[in-house]
């Protein structure tokens, strides 16, 4: 598939991979938006090429280090990456849980992450379970001037919220958008009150229909390794690819009464809208195919 020419997809920062997985001196090839791209560091200078068409270096794009992950951008961004402050706090741990390759739009990765109403079925006797399936009612809006979505005053049973949790309890959420593409989840914190653990992913959309989700914690927790605290959340995100892939049409419709919505579908309508308002196009539904690529 050829590289977009979607301005909304383009214009804006991408993580197309974790920091530890990029070795200095070592050629990294990977493909964002359609295009196939090189990436390289030099030394703790991260570089990113489009690849021409004998695999060669070609026109470089801008890159930078944030959050232990590369970004880049193959347009003119309009605002950076989003501000995530908890990153510098005192005794919070990043996590790099890696990437997972995803056959599905970002677009509907975003969302499902979005999604409480799957928690008692798709992810049972962990943030959900049966009988307790109701999604309390929320606030969802559009924050102005950062332009982002947030969905607050959330809350679920859930019967393991975290790697720390021992009993189940009752999880107070907010959800951020910060770009079509990328999204972090603040969730109770088991180990400490009154404090939030961070969950994000960063969607790496390869084409309309493939991507690569990077996915982090920012967490209070000195019990848990590193490697359960992965394998946790692995646990989870692998339970919803099934699901995802499984999703007709693969990209997501915009239109207005294309799919059901239900009370509980409130952030989901909202980032649609917001979808919408911004002119996007890729990795979206046009009605006769699955997506097109601009």
């Amino acid at each position: 598939m050829a590289k977009t020419n979607d301005p909304v997809a383009l214009n804006d920062w991408q993580a197309i991979g974790n920091l530890d997985e990029i070795q200095s001196g070592k050629r990294r090839n990977t493909r964002l938006l359609g295009q196939e791209i090189i990436v390289e560091m030099d030394g703790d200078r991260p570089h990113v090429f489009e690849a021409n068409a004998a695999g060669g270096m070609g026109r470089e794009h801008p890159a930078q280090i944030l959050y232990g992950h590369i970004w880049t951008t193959l347009g003119k961004p309009e605002k950076p990456p989003l501000d995530m402050p908890e990153f510098l706090e005192d005794k919070r741990r990043l996590v790099s849980c890696g990437a997972v390759t995803v056959r599905a739009s970002a677009l509907r990765i975003v969302e499902n992450f979005l999604d409480m109403s799957h928690f008692p079925y798709v992810h049972t006797g962990v943030l959900g379970e049966e009988p307790i399936t109701e999604v309390n009612d929320y606030k969802s809006e559009i924050r102005q001037p950062d332009d982002e979505l947030w969905a607050t005053e959330c809350s679920f049973f859930q019967p393991q919220a975290a790697m720390s949790a021992e009993d189940g309890q009752v999880s107070e959420y907010m959800y951020r958008v910060s770009s079509p593409f990328v999204t972090v989840l603040y969730k109770t914190c088991p180990a400490v009150e009154g404090a939030w653990d961070l969950v994000g992913i960063f969607v790496q959309p390869r084409d309309e229909a493939v991507c690569d989700v990077h996915t982090f914690m920012l967490v209070l927790d000195d019990l848990s390794t590193y490697t359960d605290l992965v394998h946790f959340q692995h646990k989870i995100f692998l339970q919803d690819r099934s699901i995802l892939e499984n999703q007709l049409p693969k990209g997501l419709p915009l239109s207005v009464g294309e799919e059901t919505a239900v009370k509980a579908d409130g952030s989901s309508m909202l980032y649609r809208r917001w979808l919408r308002q911004k002119g996007l196009k890729f990795g979206t539904w046009q009605g006769d195919r699955d997506s097109q690529a601009a």
